[in-house]
């Protein structure tokens, strides 16, 4: 039980660590080639992409994919949480 706790701590820890990275990354890979990019504002970039700025869905789904690895994060703690939980016999 303590194992899977640690464990999973870790995972939590590195997990919640790499959100801002990929935040940034996503951002950057959604800019073009022929873009600026100034090291600014919170994120360290800004970015005049058409495909990044824009309303379309592509972009829309650019910007959750931060959102969603969050959410998966969270799902491993809960996971982990209810694991050990359950082989405590608590649950």
């Amino acid at each position: 039980m303590i194992a899977n706790l640690i464990g999973g701590f870790v995972s939590i820890i590195i997990g919640t660590s790499l959100i801002a990275p990929v935040s940034v990354q996503v951002m950057v890979e959604g800019c073009s080639s022929n873009t600026s990019r100034s090291p600014t504002g919170a994120t360290g970039y800004t970015c005049d992409s058409a495909l990044y700025n824009a309303t379309a869905w592509g972009a829309t789904v650019l910007r959750l994919v931060p959102g969603f690895f969050a959410l998966s994060i969270l799902g491993i703690g809960i996971a982990v949480t209810y694991t050990s939980l359950r082989q405590a016999g608590i649950v």
